[in-house]
């Protein structure tokens, strides 16, 4: 009898995890637990503004790939789990399994004072339209961009998004001449921000803002949003326009499980992104905390090599079989300027970090193209 796998969510880990389990069994009831058949590209969202992209590039509808595949899908948002894992509930009904693979991503904290005030720039699509439709309405002004991080888990945090807003922002407003009218700042709590890329990476970012003349305040944390403001621990920066990258956690949903959690609310993983203490239960992507490096990302590539593991892992479980494959930890990254990208690379305890470049830029938007090919 084939086994019954189900994959929660259809981000990044989802979507790998589902490919790979496909790849390696092409006989497993595969089913796909999603509230919409939709991949959506978030890495594109720096180009909303600008017009690069559109939502209809980035929104990529599942149902042709899910077909071609044989995956079965169930439109819902989990809501629990059963205390051995082998029944999701979802607004929509149960659905039971012989394995599972928890893809459901991480959620932003929304605890700091004021928070409505301002955009997140990954929170989806429709953020990243918000912030060109505000961009094209105002004539001036300050325009302020942070990131935070989760205080019991300082590792659950996506900044790298921030740099290539405020870098791609600074362009597009220099090549639509306007740029005379507005004061750039960036502000951040560490003095040190982006410090996971590496030094010579967090000297190239602060080097470029200089550059572009983008003001920064860093050594501050956020204490609360005004409509017009960004009030610091001892700075107060009028704003026209907020964007902030809050802290990630868990998410609800996972309240109502016995699923081990990390002190950030992350669902615990081991090296093999198996959830201990569970038998043929899995968890990959942004919404896991997992063994690694202090700059180990939550990022799409990372969300990838976790999934890739978890796929082959459980499969091997199931099959009684040694499930011991390790993911690795990497950093891959491009900080796009919407003209010129520069390259991070983290292995082991190699770095490599390169000036930003025009080959680079093109690079990530091949990349985004090669990606999205199989879903298409």
């Amino acid at each position: 009898m084939s086994a019954r796998i189900t994959v929660v969510g259809s981000g990044f880990a989802g979507m790998t995890a589902l490919r790979t389990l496909r790849r390696q069994d092409r006989d497993a009831e595969l089913t796909l637990v999603a509230p919409a058949a939709e991949l959506h590209y978030l890495p594109g969202t720096i180009w909303l503004p600008s017009g690069k992209r559109t939502r209809e590039d980035l929104v990529v509808p599942l149902e042709a790939f899910l077909r071609r595949e044989r995956i079965a899908f169930h439109a819902a948002r989990a809501t629990g789990l059963s205390a051995d894992a082998r029944v999701l509930h979802t607004d929509t009904g149960d659905v039971r399994n012989d394995g599972l693979v928890i893809a459901t991503g991480a959620c932003f904290l929304r605890k700091l004072p004021g928070i409505e005030h301002a955009i997140i720039p990954c929170e989806g699509v429709a953020a990243g339209e918000a912030i060109r439709d505000r961009l094209a309405t105002l004539e001036g002004g300050t325009l302020c961009f942070g990131f935070g991080s989760n205080p019991a888990e300082p590792i659950a945090m996506r900044g790298g998004p921030v740099f290539e807003f405020v870098f791609g922002t600074e362009t597009l407003l220099r090549r639509q001449g306007r740029r005379d009218r507005f004061d750039l700042v960036f502000f951040s709590p560490s003095a040190r921000p982006g410090q996971r890329l590496g030094d010579r990476a967090v000297g190239m970012l602060l080097g470029e803002m200089r550059k572009r003349g983008i003001e920064t305040v860093l050594g501050e944390k956020p204490q609360r949003f005004e409509a017009d403001a960004v009030q610091l621990e001892r700075t107060r920066i009028d704003s026209d326009l907020t964007l902030f990258m809050p802290g990630l956690t868990g998410q609800a949903w996972l309240d109502q499980t016995t699923l081990p959690r990390s002190p950030g609310g992350f669902v615990q993983g081991s090296e093999t992104c198996r959830v201990p203490g569970f038998a043929n239960t899995y968890v990959a992507g942004d919404g896991g905390s997992f063994p690694g490096p202090d700059w180990m990302p939550k990022q799409a590539h990372q969300a990838d090599l976790q999934a890739e593991v978890a796929a082959r892992n459980l499969l091997r479980e199931l099959r009684g079989e040694a499930a011991d494959e390790r993911f690795r930890s990497e950093l891959v990254c491009i900080v796009d300027t919407l003209e010129r990208g520069m390259l991070v690379v983290r292995r082991g305890t190699r770095t490599l970090a390169l000036p930003p470049t025009r080959l680079a830029h093109w690079s990530k938007a091949a990349f985004e193209k090669r990606y999205l090919r199989p879903f298409r």
